[in-house]
């Protein structure tokens, strides 16, 4: 047992303790996030307005060149990656919303950039480049998120990129 006053052994030595500790008690559970390194609530409205952004422009993408494609199984990639894509448009609106922030209504320039691509296998790899950004972009954010459902949620929403990156190589290698 530890005395709370006098001397304490220590290798030997004896160390004179007084009453007071040396340090106040931690409550780090209770802290901000800020002060716990995690994003706080400005950044992460900010990033995932930023991911709307790209997500809508993803989405748009799935649907102009859907109407184009030849093959049925690209059309069929081109519907799921469009519902994956307006998923996560919802799914990161809502959080927005419930951090009491404003989701953006912009469409992110990949759309812009995209939409011209005129041959199939050209257009999708550069929506892989599109869906990489998107994995880069969540990978970084996802370590400095302290909401374990947002977490989660953004987890899923990263694997799900990774599976549409791999199906969309298996049609450009087809």
């Amino acid at each position: 047992m530890v005395p709370v006053s006098g001397v304490l052994p220590f290798r030997g030595v004896e160390v004179p303790m007084d009453n007071e500790p040396s340090s106040p008690v931690c409550y780090g559970a209770g802290a901000d996030d800020i002060y716990m390194g995690y994003a706080g609530r400005d950044e992460i409205i900010s990033a995932l307005n930023s991911l709307i952004e790209a997500e809508r422009a993803g989405m748009r993408v799935a649907i102009a060149w859907r109407k184009h494609l030849t093959g049925t199984a690209h059309k069929a990639f081109m519907r799921t990656l469009q519902a994956d894509e307006a998923r996560w448009c919802t799914m990161l609106t809502n959080y927005v919303r419930r951090l009491e922030g404003n989701a953006s209504a912009q469409t992110g320039s990949f759309f812009a950039e995209a939409i011209d691509i005129a041959d199939d296998m050209d257009r999708l790899r550069f929506l892989n480049k599109g869906q990489s950004w998107v994995v880069r972009a969540l990978d970084a954010l996802l370590s400095r998120v302290r909401n374990e459902q947002l977490h989660d949620d953004l987890k899923r929403m990263r694997d799900a990129h990774i599976v549409n990156i791999a199906a969309a190589e298996t049609l450009i290698e087809s």
